[in-house]
């Protein structure tokens, strides 16, 4: 396939009436002008579909009551008239057999985390990109953010030192009580294992916490032991877990995700420690990067200006002192997606191997909580 000298034409799978995270990738794909939204399957309901189709003024005729009749028509299209790409935000469950389906009938896939409820689902998804050629991106979003970009090249140009110790954290309070009872929708699917997978907390949240943290170190796990915890009685799975973790190579790491830590929003922090300085990142203030040592002062490292690396700088779109954020750092990963579908070759964008190690990660966490013991987690996705 050739470069695409066009916009690029995209329908959504799911992100219909009332879902937050569909109104969320739509805006990051529009940021850049790069890609059109043209038509989707907005709801396992054709009524609803049809709706948000005309709330977002599209043809219906592109608009459709399953995903199933979504590919269906658009492989039908003529090469100058279908998508390019289907963009995945429904509940976990339904993201394998979508994505499978997509790269079949020849679209590229962007699709939101975690990648599939199962490993072996991972795996497959892993070897049908590779063999049929299909870009597939993973909304691991908050590897878009500048300053986040800016702690992985300090860590890999050794500013640390050898990386010794990690903390990553992702506590939340909106489930400290039995919302899913009544009847809200975000709480109902993601405490249904029917629709979640095998994790509620650390699928959701969780997996955040460990992308992000191989995203900025390179830390490969070696070992782990994992406490995961049902505390709102009635819930289905877990909304508490705290995880320790040995990498490979000998730095220890601490990982806590939970979604009953009450007065919480979206505190995800991550702290690294090198054996020369550390650096201090938390997303609720995501425009600045703590560099801290036994040598100096605190430095604070902020986002847009001219010291940055070559990464943190692409990804500023604003200049200094003008905060960015959620969505800024969302549409950096559609703006990764884009430049792979027009090229054909992925650069800093989380890939199929990246939702591979999230699912791995999410299993062997389960395991580990009801052996109550020390578990390999050592794992290499398939290319």
């Amino acid at each position: 396939m050739t470069a695409v000298p066009r916009k690029l034409r995209y329908a959504m799978v799911g992100g219909g009436p009332g879902a937050f995270i569909g109104a969320v990738h739509r805006m990051a794909a529009a940021l850049d002008g790069e890609m059109d939204l043209i038509g989707g399957a907005f709801s396992s309901s054709a009524e609803r579909s049809a709706e948000q189709g005309r709330l977002l003024h599209l043809d219906p005729d592109r608009v459709h009551g399953s995903w199933q009749e979504l590919l269906a028509a658009e492989a039908a299209r003529s090469e100058d008239d279908r998508i390019d790409f289907v963009s995945i935000v429904t509940p976990n469950a339904l993201h394998f057999p979508i994505a499978k389906a997509a790269m079949e009938a020849g679209f590229d896939v962007v699709c939101d985390k975690p990648m599939t409820t199962t490993v072996e689902e991972a795996e497959e998804l892993c070897r049908l990109a590779s063999a049929t050629g299909r870009v597939f991106v993973l909304t691991h979003n908050y590897t878009g953010y500048p300053m986040v970009k800016q702690a992985r090249a300090m860590v890999a140009a050794g500013d640390l030192g050898a990386v010794r110790k990690v903390v990553v954290e992702y506590p939340q309070g909106w489930l400290a009580t039995l919302l899913e009872a009544t009847g809200q929708k975000q709480a109902s699917w993601r405490s249904d294992p029917a629709m979640a997978g095998i994790s509620s907390a650390l699928g959701d949240i969780g997996t955040h916490c460990e992308n992000l943290v191989h995203y900025v170190t390179g830390l490969e796990m070696d070992e782990m032991i994992a406490d995961l915890g049902t505390v709102v009685e009635g819930r289905a799975m877990e909304d508490d877990a705290s995880i320790l973790i040995r990498y490979a190579g000998g730095a220890r790491g601490i990982l806590y995700a939970s979604q009953i830590s009450v007065g919480e929003e979206n505190n995800l922090a991550l702290r690294v420690y090198g054996e020369r300085a550390a650096l201090v990142w938390r997303q609720e203030h995501p425009n600045r990067l703590h560099l801290i040592s036994n040598d100096g002062p605190e430095q604070i490292l902020k986002r847009g200006n001219g010291y940055l690396s070559a990464a943190a700088a692409h990804a500023s779109r604003i200049p200094p002192g003008h905060p960015e954020g959620f969505i800024e750092a969302f549409a950096n990963i559609y703006r990764a997606a884009s430049a792979a579908i027009r090229s054909r070759v992925i650069d800093d964008a989380p890939t199929a191997q990246d939702g591979a190690r999230g699912v791995h990660f999410i299993h062997t966490a389960v395991r580990s909580s009801a052996a109550r013991a020390w578990v390999d987690a050592s794992y290499t996705p398939p290319d």
